[in-house]
């Protein structure tokens, strides 16, 4: 049985909190389950409208396909999520430029299937932790053509800035992983609000150290905001193999 837990959090320093969770442990649509986590930007009220509608919009796709591949099934909703926010952005002048990343996840059966665009993460964690996804950003860019290292980068100035976002373009570029899940792997989703504030090597303690999945996500909240929680935090933590 999966149990999970999520939970978004203003932070330390902002006014508006833009991340946005959804987490369904019963089918939705073709899927047996769905986790979503979301990071709006925009100004003013525009990244929480855009995490929450793009969010919503993706759940009232994948419930209304007949699709049964999840690749496709996904792959459908967000373009139909990033058509949707572009549209949206037009019709309301004070929500122009918004837009928001989005990773989403479902497990079937013992496979974990994930579509991220944007840089809120998705890990797998057991005696190592692992993050699945890449991010989307112009430092990640860097990261990876060996310009900086990822100590240099969790400070760089420009480590907000996104290079995709529901939103952004309308064409939308996907990433799609899938994997094989062992019976004592955790899935956290989250956003940089966690990762900005915390070391992947200090989460990973901290879950594995927490008695249940509630205790957990609320100890890695408290750490962010204990380390200047300078971003809203959001933050889904799935056992997939939990035992009573």
């Amino acid at each position: 049985m999966i149990k999970t837990f999520s939970m978004t959090d203003m932070g330390q320093k902002r006014k508006v909190n833009q991340d946005y969770v959804y987490t369904s442990e019963n089918p939705v649509g073709n899927l047996p389950n769905l986790f979503i986590v979301a990071d709006g930007m925009g100004g003013h009220a525009a990244g929480d409208y855009a995490s929450r509608f793009a969010t919503e919009t993706v759940v009232a796709d994948i419930s209304e396909s007949h699709e049964k591949n999840p690749i496709r099934l996904i792959r459908h909703a967000y373009e139909t999520a990033n058509a949707a926010i572009i549209e949206e952005a037009r019709r309301l002048p004070d929500h122009e430029g918004m837009g928001t990343t989005l990773v989403a996840a479902s497990i079937i059966d013992d496979y974990l299937y994930v579509a991220n665009v944007g840089d809120s993460r998705l890990y797998v964690i057991d005696d190592r932790i692992s993050q699945i996804t890449r991010d989307h950003s112009l430092v990640e860019e860097m990261v990876r053509a060996g310009e900086i290292d990822e100590s240099a980068a969790r400070v760089h100035p420009m480590k907000n800035k996104i290079t995709r976002a529901i939103g952004g373009d309308y064409d939308i570029r996907v990433d799609f992983f899938d994997m094989k899940l062992n019976p004592e792997d955790r899935i956290l989703m989250c956003t940089d609000g966690l990762t900005n504030m915390v070391e992947d090597e200090e989460i990973r303690m901290t879950i594995k150290s927490s008695p249940d999945v509630i205790s957990a996500v609320q100890r890695l909240v408290d750490r962010a905001n204990g380390n200047g929680g300078y971003d809203n935090i959001g933050i889904v933590l799935i056992e997939p193999f939990a035992r009573d």
